[in-house]
């Protein structure tokens, strides 16, 4: 490192692999804390919690020069996700951690409509750094502020590797059941999505349209659940699918449907609706002739990428 210039700060998505250094950023940061009273829930934790949390909804860790030196767990409650044991280490001071863990925050959630924390009033430099940040007031949990700021469910995609990094982030947040509708027109980046989302899922590749098949499985290659892609495009409805024979069950399932609006909803209690459109306007390009198109997304025209949970069928 050059005399006289800030450590690299890295932020990455992390999972239950990561507990011991969270683990370690999340103690050393509450322990630093003037003493409060009820004592702050953080200093209970242990390897073992985080590492339950971890598995469940997955983290945030930034490291500098490879050292562990923030962290936060992202709890996601329906359309909001909170930013749990946010913490960064007392030696890290002043290298923007803190504001680095935030904004990567807002590019690992796609989907989410909202972001929430929990801080204390004895506090008072962390609840004006929120605030700082965006972050309203929102009543009081416990001994706690809440505090919440929208996130952007819009999201503009440069290129191909743009979207599939796009499907693979949404792909961290997705639990066994969940249901993802695709719009778009064609050649609009649909499969391109899907392709990272079955890299995030850590599914077989090999991921491409479903149009003369109508659905395919893609097994779990680290125990997780199947991704499930599926056209429906020629259904004459979505209980065609029981008739499929699919080697998976639906709720123990990622399932990902194109062209299935006014048809797919019944699937699921809750959904993930992703709508691709071009950014400047206009169709994107393709035959008229469904599946025609020879590439996702092969154009290379940016794309808007608008993402929303949506509760009941």
């Amino acid at each position: 490192m050059t005399p006289g210039t800030n450590p690299v700060v890295e932020v990455t998505s992390v999972g239950a692999e990561a507990a011991e250094e969270v683990y370690a950023v999340v103690r050393a940061a509450f322990a630093d804390r003037p003493p409060l009273d009820p004592p702050a829930d953080a200093l209970g934790e242990t390897p073992e919690t985080i590492a339950r949390a971890l598995g469940r909804s997955r983290g945030l860790l930034a490291r500098s020069d490879g050292r562990p030196v923030g962290a936060t767990l992202l709890d996601r409650r329906g359309d909001s996700v909170f930013l749990r044991r946010f913490g960064v280490d007392p030696r890290a001071q002043g290298q923007r951690v803190a504001s680095l863990l935030l904004e990567a925050a807002g590019r690992h959630v796609p989907g989410q409509r909202r972001v929430g924390v929990l801080a204390r009033p004895e506090l008072p430099a962390t609840v004006d750094f929120w605030r700082a940040k965006g972050f309203e007031d929102g009543g009081t949990v416990g001994p706690c502020l809440q505090l919440w700021r929208d996130l952007p469910t819009r999201h503009e995609v440069r290129d191909a590797e743009a979207m599939r990094d796009l499907g693979w982030r949404t792909a961290r947040l997705l639990e066994p059941g969940d249901l993802l509708m695709l719009s778009g027109e064609l050649g609009a980046g649909k499969t391109t999505f899907t392709q990272g989302l079955g890299e995030g899922l850590g599914v077989r590749g090999g991921i491409t349209s479903p149009t003369f098949v109508i659905a395919r499985v893609h097994p779990s290659l680290v125990g997780g659940p199947d991704l499930v892609h599926v056209d429906a495009y020629r259904l004459g409805g979505i209980e065609e699918l029981d008739d499929l024979d699919l080697d998976t069950a639906l709720d123990e399932a990622v399932t990902v449907v194109e062209w299935g609006a006014g048809l797919a909803e019944g699937l699921a209690e809750r959904r993930l609706e992703v709508r691709i459109t071009r950014a400047l306007g206009g169709e994107t390009t393709g035959d008229a002739g469904h599946g025609a198109v020879p590439g996702d997304l092969a154009d290379h025209d940016p794309r808007v990428v608008e993402l929303h949970w949506v509760e009941g069928r």
